[in-house]
This record gives structure tokens, C-alpha cells and sequence, in this order.
């Protein structure tokens, strides 16, 4: 059989993203099924150049606010479906929200702000059009790109949920000291493979994490070490110094990824063999039979990382999403109507 022509196999490679990206889409339910990637092109056309212009900005004026985005972005689609609910503020007469629960209390500010920003940017240029869970959803993807990582198409359309409840998070989200089968089985609950888990946990290529998440491996750990074996001896002793008065200072952090810790690359996983992983999660990754392939390969090809990161993305932002009459578009982000 002979190859196809030049022009043809040029078209292909432009067109191989977005079938990728409608087939993930296909896969994801019916109400997924309803979000287009041109949703606002006549109801707000110029709504993607105005989320970029707003992350711009406040990702030069604060460059946490990338890692914060992709915290908040997964804390709200992972938990309960992509429908805005940890935006949400406390409300009088009401049950604390996503936002109050005590695994989301540390969440950053700086995200909140930034979709807070577009938004209000958004209501001038075209009101009561775009959902809050879209914003977010899709300044994540540009700051993802901002930072040096994949850039993915996003479909929209979501609706804003008008109901968040710190009651129902309980349970729903990982957490550093889960054993890995427990993860694996938080996540499978949601539909997602082992390898599509390691993928999403590359998010920790960026960002930092309080040192009280981790301060039972670096402190007092047997009576044989002081730190768990699994880190690199002279990293656990970094960490001791530079967490050393976190008791009195629960804001002290570290980088997750302590050699590019403002880049988005495939490092996170290079520095998983070294024991430089920083959460007992991270390490775990690359203790487990189950897990390690899937480090070691994306530690050797930083384009198959971010090939499957973004397509383990675009799965997520489509999570329990809700359309048409289930939700509203809200005008204020930290409030329903």
C-alpha cells in the first residue's frame, strides 16, 4: 500500500487532536455529549481571548496562580463533576460549601481571583452567557500551556450547580497518606485507568505542598530513622530544615518538584527514582508494580506525558458535568442566583 500524500498526511496531523478529543467526548455521557468545543462562538465570540488576556496578566503578576488553577480545577471536577460547586462562598442559612471542607480549606486564593477577574470581565462583554465552571476549565488548560505543557481543546457548555456541600466531599478526593490501591480505587470509581492517574498526578510538575502534608515522613518516622527510607536521605534532611517550624507556621510549603518547579515538564517523574517525590503519594507512585511503568515511561518521553495528560484532562473536565435545565449560569461566581 502506498502512503498517502503530502497534503493528506499534513491534514491528518491537524485533525488527529480534535478526533481525539470528540472521541473522548463521545465516551463521556450524555450530558458530555452536548458540550461543543464553538459553544460561545455567536453568544460570546470573544469569550477564549478574554479568559487568556485575564490569566496572562494575573499569572505574570503572581505566578502561583498556574498550580493554584490546576488544584482548584481538580478539587472541583474530581469531587462532584465540573459544575462550579467549590466556587461556590458560605451562604447565611445555608450548609458550608466544597470550599469549607477541611481538604479544600488550604485550596489558593490566587485561583479564586482569577476566575473571579474573567468573569467580571466576561458580564461586560457579554452578560448572563458563560458558566463559571467553563472559566475555569478552560483557564486552566491555557495556564497549563502558559507554564511550557500541552495545549488540549476544551469543549463547553457546562452548567453552574447550585448546590455545594462540605458534607459531600468527604471521602471523594485523595489524599497524600492514602495507600496506593485506595487510590487506584478512588479513581477507577470514576472511571480511570492506573495509567491515566500517573498521568494526572504530573500536575505536581508544578505547585508547592504544606509541609504538615507531609511532616509524619520527615519527622520522627520509626524508631530507626527519622524519616521514611523511601525519600533520598539528603532531600529528607532539606526538608527537615526547611520545615523545622511549620508547628508554629502552618503556611510553610515546599515544591512538589524541586528542579523545575515553575515549569511544566516530565521532571516530576525523572525525580520519582531518586526518592524525590514529596508526598508519600508521589513516592508511591514509583513503589508500586501497578504504577511504576507508567512513571518510568513518562520519565523517558516527556511528549507521551504530555500526550496522555492532556487527554486524561480532557476526561476529567467532563466529569458529572451538567447542561441544559440541571444547572444555571451564574452572574456571580461565589454565589448562585
Amino acid at each position: 500500500m502506498s502512503p498517502p500524500p503530502p497534503h493528506c498526511s499534513a491534514l491528518l496531523l491537524r485533525i488527529a487532536p480534535l478526533l481525539l478529543a470528540l472521541l473522548v467526548v463521545s465516551s463521556a455521557g450524555p450530558a458530555a455529549s452536548r458540550l461543543t468545543a464553538d459553544y460561545y462562538a455567536k453568544s460570546c465570540p470573544r469569550f477564549q481571548q478574554i479568559v487568556q488576556d485575564t490569566v496572562t496578566g494575573k499569572q505574570i503578576s503572581t505566578p502561583t496562580t498556574a498550580a493554584a488553577t490546576l488544584r482548584v480545577f481538580f478539587h472541583d471536577c474530581f469531587a462532584s463533576g465540573c459544575d462550579g460547586s467549590i466556587l461556590l462562598s458560605a451562604a447565611p442559612l445555608s450548609p458550608p460549601p466544597e470550599r469549607d471542607a477541611d481538604i479544600n480549606l488550604s485550596l489558593p486564593g490566587d485561583a479564586f481571583d482569577l476566575v473571579v477577574r474573567a468573569k467580571t470581565a466576561l458580564e461586560l462583554a457579554c452578560p448572563g452567557t458563560v458558566s463559571c465552571s467553563d472559566i475555569l476549565v478552560v483557564a486552566t488548560r491555557d495556564l497549563v500551556t502558559m507554564l511550557g505543557g500541552p495545549y488540549y481543546d476544551v469543549f463547553l457548555g457546562r452548567r453552574d450547580t447550585r448546590i455545594s456541600r462540605a458534607s459531600l466531599v468527604a471521602g471523594l478526593l485523595p489524599r497524600p497518606n492514602m495507600t496506593m490501591s485506595e487510590l487506584l480505587s478512588l479513581f477507577a470509581a470514576r472511571g480511570f485507568s492506573a495509567q491515566e492517574m500517573v498521568a494526572l498526578a504530573g500536575a505536581h510538575t508544578v505547585g508547592f505542598s504544606h509541609c504538615k502534608e507531609f511532616s509524619s515522613g520527615i519527622y520522627g518516622y520509626s524508631k530507626s530513622s527519622s524519616f521514611d527510607p523511601t525519600y533520598n536521605p539528603r532531600f529528607a534532611q532539606g526538608l527537615q530544615k526547611a520545615c523545622a517550624s511549620y508547628g508554629q507556621d502552618p503556611t510553610l510549603s515546599v515544591f512538589n518538584d524541586v528542579m523545575t518547579p515553575n515549569k511544566f515538564d516530565n521532571m516530576y517523574y525523572q525525580n520519582l527514582p531518586k526518592g524525590l517525590g514529596l508526598l508519600a503519594s508521589d513516592r508511591g507512585l514509583y513503589g508500586d508494580p501497578r504504577t511504576r511503568p507508567f512513571v518510568e515511561m513518562y520519565a523517558r518521553d516527556q511528549d507521551r506525558f504530555f500526550k496522555d495528560f492532556a487527554r486524561a484532562m480532557q476526561k476529567l473536565s467532563l466529569y458529572g458535568v451538567q447542561t441544559g435545565r440541571r444547572g444555571e449560569i451564574r452572574r456571580r461566581c461565589d454565589a448562585v442566583n
